[in-house]
């Protein structure tokens, strides 16, 4: 068929009143402006009740009901989450009954422990890999790896044989510590290691042998709380690939268990949508069983923010 160049007749195109159609978005769910003395509370309800306002919104009911419910309330927490300096966000939270159990990964055990002991973290990787002193602070490798291997023989997960070494040992900044206080209010702490990517494996007190086994019977002991999660709500702060991987496979292990998770709420929260987090924790995990939502933004913003509401909403 050859076709000519020939313009749209539009004689013929319907139209329709705008007020009969069905609209997304209304003017009811606008958000208004924060006026000068208004608290946090008057802040947060001010927020539009659309797309993320929304979700921000309906995570915060999910906990509250959680706790309220006397349902259990896991967090997944990354290295970074620890860095932006929001240790003292979380420990309040676990004070206020708002964590059942914690998870990370070695880099979080490690940032911890350092915070614990010197009130810093977080090296120059730039300027201490060409002379060759990155990771190779004498405490964090020593003391770290000697916890790890005597707790491991004690029977304890790694979590475990670093909160109950914190506690002992009571360092200077020992109220920042996730582990400390985990251990202080006997809540579950889980560390959760790939082998080669944390610079106490680089020290010559690192045992494969303990670190392998405190990080599996951890991977058990997680298992058991994700086991618990039904009408409960599971958070993955800051990790992209290790907790979420860890997570898909505790869920596994919970269903073939007959563990149902019904009600189950997932949050990812992290400055960009990775693929592992949002297919293993927000959208697989709670299929055809509860919401799974995804919160983007910066850690050091969102965490105190979901915080401030949940610190209001209990007040």
């Amino acid at each position: 068929m050859k076709l000519p160049y020939e313009e749209f007749g539009l004689a013929q195109v319907r139209t329709y009143p705008l007020r009969s159609r069905a609209s997304k978005v209304h003017a009811s769910q606008f958000g208004r402006p924060h006026r000068k003395g208004e608290g946090m509370r008057s802040f947060l309800d001010s927020l539009p009740r659309l797309l993320a306002g929304d979700d921000f919104r309906e995570v915060v009911a999910a906990l509250l009901a959680a706790r309220r419910g006397d349902r259990a309330i896991l967090w997944g927490v990354g290295a970074h989450v620890l860095k932006a300096g929001l240790s003292p966000i979380l420990v309040d939270l676990m004070a206020r009954g708002f964590v059942s159990a914690l998870a990370t990964n070695g880099a979080g055990l490690i940032h911890d422990f350092e915070i614990a002991l010197a009130g810093s973290t977080s090296e120059d990787v730039d300027s201490a890999l060409g002379p060759g002193t990155f990771g190779m602070a004498e405490e964090t490798g020593a003391e770290l790896n000697r916890a790890i291997t005597e707790g491991v023989g004690q029977g304890l997960g790694i979590g475990q044989a670093v909160g109950r070494y914190l506690v002992a040992r009571q360092p200077a900044h020992v109220d920042q510590s996730l582990f400390a206080t985990a251990a202080r209010l006997e809540i579950p702490v889980t560390v959760h290691v790939a082998i080669g990517t944390d610079i106490i494996h680089m020290h010559p007190d690192a045992s494969g042998a303990a670190i392998g086994e405190g990080s599996l019977r951890d991977f058990r002991y997680f298992a058991s709380s994700v086991a618990r999660l039904a009408g409960g709500v599971y958070l993955n702060c800051g990790s992209a690939v290790v907790l979420p991987e860890v997570f898909l496979k505790a869920v596994a292990l919970a269903r073939n268990a007959g563990h149902a998770l019904d009600g189950l709420t997932t949050v990812n929260l992290d400055f960009l949508r990775h693929y592992r987090p949002q297919t293993n924790v927000v959208m697989r995990p709670t299929a055809g069983v509860g919401r799974g939502y995804s919160l983007t933004g910066h850690h050091e913003i969102l965490i105190p923010l979901l915080a401030a509401a949940l610190v209001e909403a209990t007040a």
